[in-house]
């Protein structure tokens, strides 16, 4: 279809204005590529299918310059924003490790844009800067799953949600991947009708648009494999209860099975025992501390349960074959 078949056959509605509703998008080396794609693709579809500028996208980061993706591809960027200009909203993108996120010259830019009325947004680890940046204090967001508990960690007192996008008035925040597509539907939604944001998600073949609050991960079911209710109710609380893990017996209780029957379908399910499945989980989510957080080592033992750091160590070596220290 040429852009004016695009133009001419179903119009898109007037939007409000004649000026092009400016996005901005300030990206940290690293960002990940498919969630930064999800995020302003529709934007320039909308632009193409409508015959006209109904958005203008700029690209900014800490110097002028190209900036890597987490694939390697580069965008040409210019420097921060010093003034408002025409901007109305500005996502700060970011993937890769928390550890590197440290950036005072981007937190700056974001409390600038903030104060001059910017509706500021992060997408996929771009709410931890955000936090960071202290926008985010008494507000909900989301962040990409990965980095949930490094900003727990980092940011205890903070509303974190595990939706896939969440407005909370000008603070947009979107767990990434291709969750930025069910956002912009919307966004674009507000602005120009959904009739139209409908033609942006069939543009591209996104037929089964997810709502805010959908999760962002497959269900446990999915993830684990299993599907006995029990069982599902007992490795659900595993995940939630890292830092101060239940007995056998308090989860027999939760699941209203015996615990040798407990310890019979982790066996036959799972192929592991109860304690083993549990200190999987818990081991998996010190991993991503280690990855991610600037927590000591021993810190980081108490956030996932164990008694000591010496105990947290020997665990992580017999189930990852390296020491704590050495995933840093």
């Amino acid at each position: 279809m040429s852009q004016s078949e695009a133009s001419t056959s179903d119009e898109a509605p007037s939007a409000p204005g004649d000026r092009p509703y400016e996005i901005g998008f300030i990206l940290v080396p690293g960002f990940a590529l498919m969630s930064f794609a999800s995020a302003c693709e529709p934007f320039r579809a909308a632009n193409y299918l409508a015959g006209r500028a109904l958005y203008r996208l700029r690209y900014f980061a800490e110097t002028e310059g190209s900036v890597a993706s987490s694939s390697g591809a580069e965008i040409p960027c210019e420097e921060l924003p010093r003034e408002r200009g025409h901007l109305q909203t500005v996502f700060v993108c970011a993937g890769g490790e928390p550890t590197g996120w440290n950036n005072p010259a981007i937190h700056a830019a974001l409390r600038r844009m903030a104060r001059f009325g910017v509706r500021i947004g992060g997408i996929s680890g771009g709410p931890y800067l955000m936090a960071a940046a202290g926008l985010l204090a008494d507000r909900a967001f989301t962040v990409h799953w990965e980095y949930a508990g490094a900003t727990v960690e980092a940011f205890p007192d903070v509303r974190l949600t595990s939706a896939r996008y969440v407005a909370d008035a000008d603070r947009l925040t979107c767990g990434g991947g291709v969750a930025p597509l069910d956002m912009a539907y919307t966004l674009i939604a507000e602005r120009m009708g959904a009739a139209f944001a409908r033609r942006i998600s069939d543009w591209f073949l996104h037929t089964a648009v997810g709502a805010a609050d959908d999760p962002q991960r497959a269900s446990t079911a999915e993830r684990y494999g299993v599907h006995h209710p029990a069982l599902l109710a007992v490795i659900e609380t595993m995940e939630k209860t890292v830092e101060a893990p239940l007995g056998r017996r308090a989860m027999a209780r939760l699941a209203s099975v015996s615990e040798r029957h407990l310890d019979r379908l982790f066996l036959d399910k799972r192929g592991l025992s109860f304690s083993a499945q549990y200190r999987a989980i818990r081991l998996a989510h010190g991993r991503r501390l280690l990855r991610q957080s600037p927590l000591r080592i021993g810190e980081i033992a108490t956030a996932c349960g164990f008694s000591s750091a010496a105990h947290f160590s020997r665990s992580y070596r017999t189930h990852f074959g390296r020491t704590p220290s050495s995933e840093r």
